[in-house]
């Protein structure tokens, strides 16, 4: 990073040791609002503005751009903005959030504020974690990686994804002692889904987030009106490509396949320039050589295997119950909207549900989730560990969240729009900035940490 950048951390836990000692650094006791503060308007004088806009809309606007000038970019825009059917539950997800209303309280003194919180027995800067996206490659290579240094330098959990591009292991080895949580998708196979467990546990995670809202893809026109699903060309199967258990369903289907026979396969795509592009890109995303990936079955059969098994419409209550029999970690249900299902969750031993509709990407029309949120604390108590995924966008979102009953949020989309904008200088910008607005929102509302956040802070 440049000196004349204005684009530094200032503020972000990574900072902290080389905070005295520098020209300009900011004294150890100024919060990260201010200094995150600090450290644009300096840049400021010099004419320098961030690369990475700090408003939620401005940010999308940019990173929208930033993929349409890449070739490819329609398709990765497509993916990451797209949501279910109209958009109608992406709209539900805002209209939740925008419909509260903060109420300051004023006269308290905040000069000193700790955003920290403890989830699940860990102990976070925030309570802010870095949500799964799938396929993120679309939007730039080793985009976990990159993903997961950002989050790491701030300690914020990163939420590895099942649908990565780059396989747990590298990027846990990139974080190296910063939090992870693994995010888990049920495959057909219960071996890969033990295999997964097994190399998550083994990667350090500190929590299986296990999403139920993906049994099946739901219906999204922006990737279909393209005819453009990222996996079909190996973006995004990382964690199983790297995956003994998967080669050895990869191998079995080459097998099968060679035996079988020419001119039998029921797979078989028209050949065409596009198909011949989208070989090239098997290839590329495949591990090990590009010539050699070129040619071998294990290529092709590896993306028809992932279509053919990575989700599950069987996944019920049964399958949850053994996972106490399965695994050390915490376990977290995400895409629970309905306190009947949350309640049930609980009453399983499930130490946390993530009320999440998957951020309108899977059932047109579906409840926002801020409003279910509300209705599942009701239902379960003070007590439960409930975590809000789904439309956040800025540091108000978190503290709204907070006073409706959240213990932490996830944040999804604005990362992955800064890695689009700056790689994983944006994504940490992104992150310095939500949680510069989080202490500045929490000051200003006359709280010093979230024992002074509740629903009497909302009208």
């Amino acid at each position: 990073m440049t000196s004349d950048s204005a684009t530094s951390h200032a503020g972000s836990p990574g900072d902290a040791d080389d905070r005295t000692g520098r020209a300009g650094a900011e004294p150890e006791n100024v919060a990260p609002g201010r200094a995150r503060q600090n450290t644009i308007y300096r840049a400021g004088v010099s004419g320098i503005t961030p690369t990475v806009p700090t408003s939620a809309e401005k940010l999308e606007a940019a990173a929208r751009r930033a993929l349409l000038r890449r070739p490819g970019g329609r398709k990765a825009w497509a993916y990451v903005y797209g949501g279910a059917g109209s958009g109608v539950t992406m709209s539900a997800n805002r209209e939740a959030l925008d419909r509260r209303r903060l109420v300051p309280r004023v006269l308290r003194s905040t000069d000193q504020r700790d955003l920290s919180t403890q989830v699940l027995g860990q102990t976070l800067p925030a309570p802010v974690l870095v949500a799964p996206i799938g396929a993120a490659g679309l939007v730039r290579r080793d985009a976990d990686v990159h993903i997961g240094r950002a989050a790491a330098e701030r300690g914020l959990p990163y939420i590895l994804s099942s649908q990565g591009s780059s396989p747990m292991e590298a990027t846990a080895a990139a974080m190296k002692d910063g939090p992870r949580w693994f995010q888990l998708y049920w495959s057909r196979d219960e071996q890969l889904v033990d295999s997964f467990i097994s190399r998550a546990e083994a990667a350090g995670a500190g929590a299986l987030v296990v999403t139920l809202d993906t049994t099946t893809l739901g219906w999204r026109p922006w990737d279909l009106d393209l005819g453009s699903l990222p996996f079909t060309r190996g973006v995004g199967i990382a964690q199983y490509t790297s995956d003994p258990r998967f080669a050895e369903m990869v191998a079995d289907r080459v097998a099968r396949e060679a035996a079988a026979g020419a001119g039998t396969d029921p797979d078989a795509v028209k050949v065409t320039p596009k198909a011949v592009v989208t070989l090239l890109e098997m290839a590329r995303n495949h591990p090990g050589a590009f010539r050699r990936n070129l040619t071998a079955p294990e290529t092709r059969a590896a993306v028809q295997t992932f279509l053919d098994t990575f989700s599950n419409p069987a996944l019920n209550w049964d399958h949850i119950a053994t996972l106490r029999d399965r695994t050390r970690l915490p376990v977290v249900l995400k895409g629970v909207l309905h306190p009947e299902d949350a309640q049930r969750a609980f009453d399983m031993g499930v130490d946390a549900v993530m009320v999440s509709n998957h951020g309108g990407r899977q059932v047109d029309g579906s409840i926002g989730t801020l409003d279910a949120l509300v209705r599942i604390r009701e239902a379960v108590g003070p007590e439960p560990t409930l975590l809000l995924d789904s439309g956040i966008r800025n540091g108000t979102d978190v503290v709204k969240a907070m006073a409706c009953g959240a213990d932490a949020v996830t944040i999804g989309r604005p990362h992955i729009y800064g890695l689009a904008i700056a790689g994983q200088q944006g994504v940490g910008e992104v992150l310095d900035n939500l949680l510069a607005e989080i202490d500045l929102t929490l000051s200003l509302c006359g709280a010093s940490s979230w024992d002074d956040v509740d629903a009497s802070l909302l009208a």
